[in-house]
């Protein structure tokens, strides 16, 4: 009787660290968020890049994007919840839009065009992977100096 209690709670603390292990996976799962505001063409038609944008997530500011720019937060979990605050134009002013949406697990970098997430289009056309672009090392030869200055005992 002893040994099968024993089992099955040995068996219960498996189960129970397999579950947390899982859990922990999808929820400590982390991402980097990069915003673009940047025009673009998508089915057809252009989208225009907005004047400034600021994002805001948690009640604090973690980008001010202007036309052409890009801006980065991390994001912890497996969904993105921001307000942005957009300006069209120079001198209007700004609106505000609560955006929430889930990331795909299998992406690390993702990309988010806020003119086509603002125009409505599908999670397709505004998110893409981030990925880096691989700039070829430039071979420096490294300069060896010379010493011209010869020691003697000639002093």
């Amino acid at each position: 009787m002893n040994k099968k209690r024993q089992l099955i709670f040995r068996c219960g603390a498996v189960l129970l660290v397999i579950a947390l292990a899982a859990v922990m996976f999808v929820i400590g799962r982390g991402h980097t968020i990069y915003f673009d505001n940047k025009a673009c063409e998508y089915g057809g038609k252009s989208y225009d890049a907005y004047y400034k944008v600021t994002v805001i997530k948690d009640k604090e500011k973690v980008a001010k994007l202007s036309e052409d720019e890009r801006g980065m937060a991390d994001l912890m979990g497996q969904k993105l919840t921001v307000t942005l605050e957009i300006t069209d134009k120079k001198g209007e002013e700004s609106h505000s839009h609560k955006v929430s949406m889930p990331i795909p697990y299998s992406m690390d970098g993702v990309v988010i065009n806020v003119p086509l997430l603002m125009a409505g289009q599908s999670a397709d056309a505004y998110m893409s992977e981030f990925v880096p672009i691989a700039t070829p090392e430039e071979d420096e030869e490294e300069e060896v100096v010379i010493d011209e200055f010869e020691m003697t005992d000639d002093v």
